[in-house]
């Protein structure tokens, strides 16, 4: 049996504009992102349907505009749908009433935005506990928490001091910590590392990895930086005009776009330093030999495969036989197709 997944978002529109529910019930099938903009309303969130399974980091990226934050916050109900479903842990959120939404989002669901939204008057150990503090626990547990995640994002010695006296990397680790703290299920992080210089900004990704790897948490993270979402993600939706164009795993995506638009994103990435061993495994195959690993890229492999002689090279992943990798397959996708 299928496990249930975490969130399920089924033919969701989200359409702006003066009467939109009435406008998408008498909307002619097909309807372009431009004939709808025309008609004097905007798309968005155009038709999409999406799961996301207990956890995993879904990264959704797209170009300004695409739909990516609309979607997320139709995910945590901050917009209200104008058709389709969705489903947390198998509730309709539609039908919430307002106080249930604010008991699911203060108990199930933590948020991390672009702008750290640190309260300035307050010291890193007051930012963290403030959603204690909002959920009504007391001054001793909530401390106790705080100095717990406080710990966990590495600030532990800065407790007291105010965000104007951190570096932005630090403060966003703040933020993360406070999201953190009320011990949330689901994750939502719309563009959280942008602002950062580039250093700064791949030490919250590693920071963001290690954490995952410890708490296993259902992420929605959203980004326009393509790096950044092969780096991190499980699955990659890509969107444009409200609509998802693909939704798949970082090697799929680039192996096998789907449309042109998808294409063009990933041209210029080195498919090599994504593609994994696994992913090209034959499971027929039952080649003979040292194996390599599943979760290695062909990058990583690139001596290996320019020197072995094996026309297929055994794989294997956690003890178990994966099958065969083809050595002219991976090589053309590391050094290019004749």
């Amino acid at each position: 049996m299928t496990e249930q997944p975490v969130i399920s978002c089924k033919n969701v529109w989200k359409i702006f504009g003066s009467d939109p529910e009435k406008y998408l019930s008498n909307m002619p099938e097909g309807h372009s992102f431009d004939q709808i903009r025309a008609d004097g309303y905007i798309a968005g969130v155009k038709d999409v349907s999406i799961d996301v399974s207990k956890g995993e980091m879904l990264v959704i990226m797209g170009l300004s505009g695409s739909g990516k934050s609309t979607l997320v916050r139709c995910f945590s109900r901050l917009h209200e749908i104008t058709g389709g479903t969705i489903e947390v842990e198998g509730q309709d959120i539609m039908s919430l009433s307002e106080k249930e939404l604010i008991e699911l989002r203060r108990n199930k669901m933590g948020m991390v935005f672009q702008s750290f939204g640190l309260l300035p008057h307050r010291t890193v150990l007051e930012n963290v506990a403030f959603p204690l503090e909002m959920r009504g626990q007391d001054v001793h547990t909530r401390r106790a928490r705080a100095l717990e995640v406080v710990k966990l994002v590495g600030l532990e010695g800065r407790e007291e001091y105010f965000p104007r006296e951190l570096s932005g990397g630090q403060q966003q680790r703040v933020g993360i910590a406070r999201s953190l703290a009320i011990e949330p299920d689901i994750w939502f992080l719309d563009e959280p590392f942008s602002a950062l210089d580039p250093l700064i900004r791949r030490e919250m990704q590693d920071e963001f990895l290690r954490l995952q790897a410890m708490l296993n948490k259902t992420i929605v993270f959203i980004t326009h930086d393509f790096d950044e979402a092969l780096r991190l993600a499980d699955r990659i939706a890509i969107m444009k005009d409200g609509a998802v164009e693909q939704c798949d795993t970082p090697d799929q995506i680039v192996l096998n776009p789907a449309t042109e638009y998808v294409r063009k994103f990933t041209e210029e990435i080195d498919k090599a330093r994504v593609v994994r061993a696994r992913v090209l495994a034959d499971p027929s195959a039952k080649p003979e030999g040292e194996a390599v690993d599943g979760n290695a890229t062909v990058q990583s492999l690139a001596r290996l495969l320019v020197n072995d002689k094996r026309k297929t090279i055994p794989v294997s992943e956690d003890g178990k036989s994966l099958g065969g990798l083809d050595r002219q397959a991976a090589l053309d996708i590391l050094l290019g197709s004749e």
